[in-house]
């Protein structure tokens, strides 16, 4: 063997060494959850609900980073109002630091654009990857909840993140073509699910009462658990409001708008729900994995590869 391949061989080791020093760092001392909020159907409100979900969640004090991860129609920035001049490809190509591509929607919340910076992961080798995690990694320590705002549909991009995620969070409405279509993501996720069980919940959105919501809710879980053989946990219906039309329209979170609302309240329930708080209900025992853990698995996914 010459120097040249030598070089080479001892220089593929350490990077295996790294990138393994990673996954074994991450299983043990992540501290980030990541909630990946997918939908079957667009329509169905997927990014205006994961917008509000994130100012509810740091209303009690979380800090949230928002990911953008729509390669089709990146609208998140569109929905809160404000301008987001860069995005992860700026990262990748180190053009722009983090803080140069975070945009701070509110107090503890702040807009990650994807972009195509998330297509870009896929030719990302080893050692540009671990440098990319070396980068994101502060924000282990700046946050406590990564929301990834998917596109609608069943296609690679979308499940992979939702497999990678510590949560997966299924959003439908009470419409037909919704519910076959929310049956479908979840039919999917049995199949496609890697490297063990995933937390997989869902939520009725646009429901015209709670009995409408809890309808839905059981026609799914019942279809799953005979069909699937698969829990689903039902995490609560976000009312159909007329006050987040008027948000959308004035392009702000209908959450900081009308915080009195009915639907604000129902986003209340549901981070109540998703953080393990309602009475008669046990926290949630998985442990969050870390960004780190989260990015290794986004990148060993389907969708990442040719």
């Amino acid at each position: 063997m010459n120097k040249s391949t030598a070089a080479l061989s001892d220089q593929a080791k350490e990077l295996r060494r790294i990138v393994e020093e990673y996954k074994q760092t991450s299983r043990k001392t992540g501290n980030l959850r990541t909630i990946t909020i997918l939908s079957g159907k667009g329509g169905v409100g997927k990014s205006n609900l994961s917008v509000n979900l994130a100012c509810s969640l740091a209303e009690i004090g979380k800090k949230i980073i928002l990911l953008d991860a729509d390669l089709g129609l990146a609208n998140v920035d569109m929905l809160c109002g404000v301008t987001a001049k860069y995005n992860l490809a700026h990262l990748i190509d180190g053009s722009k630091d983090l803080d140069e591509i975070l945009v701070e929607l509110a107090r503890n919340v702040w807009i990650l654009p994807g972009g195509s910076g998330i297509k870009e992961l896929a030719d990302l080798d080893e050692a540009r990857l671990v440098a990319l995690i070396e980068s994101l990694g502060v924000l282990e320590d700046r946050a406590d909840i990564l929301l990834i705002d998917t596109g609608a549909g069943i296609h690679k991009g979308v499940l992979t993140f939702a497999t990678a995620a510590d949560t997966a969070l299924l959003i439908t409405t009470p419409e037909p073509t919704s519910i076959r279509d929310a049956y479908g993501v979840l039919k999917i996720l049995k199949n496609s699910a890697e490297g063990g069980k995933r937390d997989i919940a869902f939520v009725v959105n646009m429901a015209s009462s709670e009995s409408e919501g809890l309808e839905v809710a059981n026609r799914l879980r019942m279809a799953a658990a005979q069909f699937l053989n698969l829990s689903v946990n039902y995490m609560g219906y976000i009312l159909k409001d007329h006050f987040v039309e008027q948000a959308v329209r004035i392009r702000k979170p209908f959450y900081q708008l009308y915080p009195d609302c009915p639907a604000a309240e129902c986003v209340r329930n549901l981070v109540r729900a998703l953080l393990g708080m309602p009475p008669g209900k046990a926290a949630n025992t998985n442990p969050p994995r870390g960004l780190k853990a989260f990015f290794f698995r986004l990148r060993r996914g389907h969708f990442m590869k040719r």
